[in-house]
């Protein structure tokens, strides 16, 4: 059997939007061990010229949802906008992302391939038909911008490990 357009899309933005709220809660349970207030996390980067774990939590969030939304309106838009949320804040904003990948229909997303999708970025659009924007645009982002808020949680000596990045396997035959 084929993979989907909903397997491709939701089904890789959901297994990873767990692993995210798993590891996030599990940094929070760190930082509580430690004394540690998750705060000091918020602004950190990996370097001067990269956005902070703030915001890349925010943008693998709109990497997703996000996506799903233009899957049927045909638009999407960088990640600029979001009011500045704490990390309990952040938190619950990857858990309701989550809600959203859990509640898409098959059917429906599948029936999206082929749609239009048109990046728009100032006056700059890209057009796009669904299947290449969330392959070759917005899953990209997606796991760039995960893997950078992952890496800056290492860097910051929470135990997580890969299995926490991956969250669980779709195992079988």
């Amino acid at each position: 059997m084929a993979t989907s357009f909903y397997d491709l899309s939701v089904g890789t933005y959901t297994q990873l939007l767990r692993g995210a709220v798993g590891t996030l809660e599990k940094t929070k349970a760190y930082c509580a061990e430690q004394g540690i207030a998750t705060s000091d996390i918020l602004k950190t980067s990996l370097i001067d010229d990269m956005w902070d774990f703030h915001m890349q939590v925010i943008s693998f969030n709109h990497h997703s949802a996000k996506t799903i939304e233009a899957l049927t309106s045909g638009e999407f838009v960088p990640p600029l906008g979001y009011e500045p949320r704490d990390y309990d804040g952040l938190l619950e904003m990857t858990k309701a992302n989550l809600v959203v990948m859990e509640s898409q229909e098959s059917e429906a997303i599948n029936s999206t391939a082929g749609n239009t999708i048109v990046f728009k970025l100032g006056p700059n659009e890209m057009p796009f038909t669904a299947e290449n924007f969330v392959s070759s645009f917005s899953l990209p982002n997606f796991y760039f911008h995960l893997t950078t808020a992952y890496d800056i949680l290492r860097m910051k000596g929470v135990p997580i490990g890969k299995m926490d990045f991956i969250g669980k396997l779709k195992i079988g035959v």
